[in-house]
């Protein structure tokens, strides 16, 4: 097995103590070691604040943007070697296009938002002078200026690539150097796309570090003018976010956790409307992507009662089609969960759900899981999953377990009143949807779900030509 090495302090570095392996998401096979332990990463933060935070706040906002395309660029150019390795953590080439040339593209967008609108300069003035005074001698005015700090990326699985992109690019525009810390499961993507920045030489030294590995004691050097981000499970996320350290210094921490999202057919819409067919595509597409492995994908359907046997039946129809099995096989349409502790995890939540006022419609257990193409019967396979929850306001579970794979629930309301409902019982998430040709349905679901959403997508036959679609990462 390969040993799968940190980048600190200007050093590609491997730990000594207990090592954890990778392994091939289709195959089974043990890819790679992965250990940390003993290597110096509270000298990285000193490193990233002395060589990289430095070398980025001189540097204006426009010279960070320039950096930016330049390494977006670069990465582009290099992109079919990161598929290769994309493959081993059970992604077909649509899942890698999202997460490679998805997090590649916000770069590229960030790049062009700050060369639009921000200034060839190291303060961003906010906004016009404030007079203070009567004779406006005496004013006001908000500038925004670099934290000479690091921020601290803790990453999820799910996008080794997106996901730490898509939090450097405001980093690096900010003028902070980054130390990355990629979810062991698939950190051999993120070490790839880090070394190929890192060779590149387009970004100053100490403006990126990697961990492939734990964290070891790095919150305890962490300072006020630090900041920390954390995507993964709500009960790691709560855990960081107590550490006494970050609580002594006030030091910033954004989190991003479990998400129960939710996709709403409108009352408006029936089965022979372009809507109807939009929404069940939209639906099998969250599911099946990325094998259902995305913070915004959709975990609750909901769908007015009178239409419930007619969605029931197109989306297991349309479910019946998704092929699942090796990614390379050219009929594979699903691949891999990223390994097996994934996968059980997965099974406990949905014995969960079926426990608690769910049931079956189709998958829901491997053994209902139906393999194209040979040699992938050791890999992390999970069967695409639709449950049913008859009454979702009597049963809360299914508001409140996310089974981070293939899994959905159909759930049905009586009027837009339950709808919206349903919607809020989510406590907050990522992404929701609404499907309808109705305007006024619009709406009235829309300023009743949007706080509790951070986005909410409004899809109709006009929309649909040429939406991103609901899970979508946007910069």
């Amino acid at each position: 097995m390969q040993q799968l090495t940190s980048y600190i302090s200007g050093v590609w570095a491997y730990g000594q103590g207990k090592e954890r392996a990778i392994h091939h998401a289709v195959s089974g096979e043990a890819l790679y070691q992965v250990c940390s332990d003993g290597l110096p990463l509270a000298e990285s933060l000193d490193y990233a604040r002395q060589h990289g935070g430095k070398a980025l706040a001189v540097m204006t906002f426009q010279q960070r943007a320039q950096m930016m395309k330049a390494v977006a660029k670069h990465l582009l150019a290099h992109k079919e070697s990161l598929y290769q390795i994309s493959a081993e953590t059970g992604a077909t080439r649509g899942d890698g296009w999202v997460d490679i040339e998805g997090g590649i593209a916000t770069l590229f967008a960030y790049a062009g938002l700050a060369g639009r609108e921000l200034p060839d300069d190291t303060l961003w003035p906010e906004d016009e002078l404030i007079p203070l005074s009567k004779q406006s001698q005496f004013a006001a005015r908000h500038v925004i200026t670099s934290r000479p700090g690091v921020a601290l990326h803790i990453n999820a699985f799910n996008f080794p690539c997106w996901g730490m992109l898509e939090k450097l690019a405001p980093t690096w525009l900010a003028g902070m150097p980054a130390i990355i810390k990629p979810a062991t499961a698939s950190a051999q993507l993120t070490q790839a796309m880090v070394k190929l920045i890192i060779e590149s030489g387009l970004v100053p030294e100490g403006a990126l570090q990697l961990i492939c590995g734990g964290v070891g004691d790095i919150f305890e050097h962490l300072d006020y003018q630090d900041a920390v981000t954390f995507t993964g499970s709500a009960q790691t996320g709560q855990k960081l976010r107590s550490h006494p350290r970050l609580l002594q210094k006030s030091i910033a921490f954004t989190m991003e956790a479990d998400s129960l999202n939710c996709c709403i057919l409108g009352e408006d819409v029936t089965p022979e409307m372009p809507e109807f067919a939009i929404f069940i595509k939209e639906v099998v597409r969250e599911m099946t992507t990325k094998a259902g492995q995305k913070c915004t994908a959709i975990r609750r359907v909901i769908v007015p009662a009178a239409q419930m046997d007619a969605v029931q039946q197109a989306l297991l129809k349309r479910l019946g089609g998704v092929t699942v099995g090796d990614p390379a096989h050219p009929d594979v349409r699903m691949g891999a969960l990223v390994n097996l502790e994934q996968r059980d995890d997965v099974q406990q939540k949905v014995d969960y759900l079926l426990r608690n006022g769910c049931e079956p419609l189709c998958g829901g257990s491997l053994s209902a899981l139906q393999l194209t193409g040979n040699g992938a019967e050791n890999g992390a396979f999970y069967p695409p999953t639709l449950l049913y929850c008859a009454d979702p306001f009597t049963h809360q579970a299914v508001h409140g377990t996310e089974a981070f794979g293939p899994v959905a629930t159909l759930m049905p309301y009586q009027n837009a009143e339950q709808a919206v409902e349903l919607a809020l019982l989510g406590q907050g998430s990522l992404a929701g949807s609404l499907v309808t040709a109705d305007e006024q349905i619009a709406a009235k679901i829309i300023r009743a779900t949007a706080c509790a959403h951070g986005r909410m997508l409004i899809l109709d036959r006009h929309a649909a030509v040429e939406s991103t679609g609901h899970g979508s990462p946007l910069p």
